[in-house]
């Protein structure tokens, strides 16, 4: 190989070749040369070169003597990203806890416009909460005092009383 990058084959035996050019930063075709064998009539061999810009791709024909480019050069890691402030609030986590403090600061001010009536019913609804059994006697109460619920109580009573007479 030269200083330019230039460089010969001697003594190249008849057929098809690969010439396929292997870097670790570029990007070059790949060509498949011909060489035919010389004939009585001709002295110099037949030369045929087609490049493949890339697997796939379409033939072209080059000219010889080969001159070869690089079609592009390898990235091997990606740029790494910048510092944004939208990644940040795309967090899941730090939009809940903007959430959160947003209905802190709100629901005070949402209570203020609340009628009498419905504040005191807030009140005892969370008089009842803070005291489980409270909370359990009045949810009981309320079913007690339905008036379908006791009427169907005393038809299912009565049901009873007259299967054990049978009995």
């Amino acid at each position: 190989t030269q200083r330019d990058g230039a460089f010969v084959l001697y003594n190249v035996l008849p057929g098809v070749h690969l010439l396929d050019v292997q870097s670790h930063t570029h990007l070059f075709s790949q060509v498949k040369i011909q060489l035919l064998e010389a004939t009585e009539t001709d002295d110099e061999m037949g030369l045929k070169c087609i490049e493949y810009a890339y697997p796939g791709a379409s033939k072209q024909a080059i000219p010889h003597p080969l001159i070869l480019t690089a079609h592009a050069q390898y990235q091997y890691f990606e740029p790494r990203q910048g510092f944004s402030i939208g990644t940040i609030f795309k967090n899941p986590m730090l939009i809940m806890m903007l959430f959160s403090v947003g209905l802190m600061f709100f629901m005070p001010k949402m209570m203020e416009n609340l009628d009498d009536e419905q504040k005191e019913q807030m009140q005892k609804q969370m008089e009842l909460q803070s005291d489980p059994t409270k909370m359990l006697s009045s949810l009981w109460g309320d079913m007690t005092n339905d008036p379908e619920a006791e009427a169907k109580k005393s038809i299912k009573g009565g049901s009873k009383a007259r299967r054990s007479k049978r009995e």
